[in-house]
């Protein structure tokens, strides 16, 4: 005979957030919730259910098959709640509650900034966030549910992998190029290949960073890899090095803002150096006055005066 039993909306999400990462600690942090309150909406959860949702396993745990099966269940009820949330609940003429942004670091500066003024002007009552990350991470937290609204970049060598349950609209592209000081031999070119870039000392943004791999991808055709001798995730520095005539950079427009007068920007060609730039959602949240208010005056930003 099977039990009825009332299904506690806060121990379900205990639950899903232990099967999305791992462990108890992992998914109170995730939560901001201790430990022991996360164990104790699970206990609750096992008690009202009558079976068991987790075992331990050595120093972790695991779900078990009733438990994968609940989570299963969880998650389509919070993402019904959030839909639940973003349309009925919400006034489509005045955005509130919390809109949790992550962008990479060039869209923070040439895309987010504009956007968190327009936002305190046009949504006073609109809690907003930001977090500087690179687009994987930050399809990642769109996902997964830590963030709400995110803008991503696709580069043409380096294609971007976005879940069904996400939403895409790419907003603008993003020209790079090569940064040489201005008595460099390659600073008076109209533009540079790939072959007269390989004995050319370079930064990099760190190794598996998407810029990075764009970098690496350019010599593929031609058998080589780029001779990197400085790792760095700011562009500043990219510039500042330069500047210095120490190495060459690969840097994207977005953002850059005035090079000093002793850099010169030389457009790569065969094939040049593109990158789209896009903002993910989850699709639950599409109606959300929030995401629609910032999404439109993203799409303006991007457009440009």
């Amino acid at each position: 005979m099977y039990r009825c039993f009332m299904i506690d909306v806060g121990s379900l999400r205990a639950l899903t957030a232990v099967e999305q990462y791992g462990t108890v600690i992992a998914a109170s942090d995730a939560l901001g919730y201790s430990p022991s309150a996360v164990s104790q909406q699970i206990k609750k959860l096992e008690k009202e259910a009558g079976f068991a949702v987790l075992e331990r396993r050595g120093r972790g745990v695991l779900l078990t098959e009733r438990g994968v099966a609940l989570a299963a269940y969880g998650r389509k009820i919070m993402a019904e709640l959030e839909e639940l949330q973003s349309t009925l609940l919400a006034d489509p003429a005045q955005p509130t509650g919390r809109l949790r942004i992550t962008a990479f670091s060039t869209a923070c500066r040439g895309l987010v900034g504009p956007l968190l003024g327009q936002l305190a002007q046009a949504a006073p009552h609109l809690d907003v966030t930001l977090l500087a990350e690179d687009p994987r991470e930050a399809v990642a937290r769109v996902s997964n549910g830590e963030a709400d609204l995110g803008l991503v970049h696709n580069w043409n060598s380096v294609p971007l992998v976005i879940p069904e349950h996400l939403s895409l609209e790419w907003l603008s592209e993003d020209v790079a190029d090569v940064l040489v000081h201005r008595a460099h031999p390659l600073a008076g070119r109209d533009s540079v290949e790939p072959a007269d870039l390989v004995a050319e000392r370079w930064i990099s943004t760190p190794q598996g960073a998407i810029c990075n791999e764009a970098l690496l991808r350019i010599f593929t055709d031609l058998g080589r890899i780029p001779d990197i001798r400085v790792y760095d995730p700011d562009f500043g520095t990219h510039v500042a090095l330069v500047q210095q005539a120490a190495v060459i950079a690969l840097v994207p427009r977005l953002g850059r803002g005035t090079l000093p007068a002793d850099v010169v920007a030389v457009p790569v060609s065969n094939p040049p150096q593109v990158r789209h730039v896009g903002l993910v959602h989850r699709r639950t949240m599409t109606a959300s006055p929030g995401i629609q208010l910032a999404s439109a005056l993203l799409r303006k930003i991007a457009v440009g005066p």
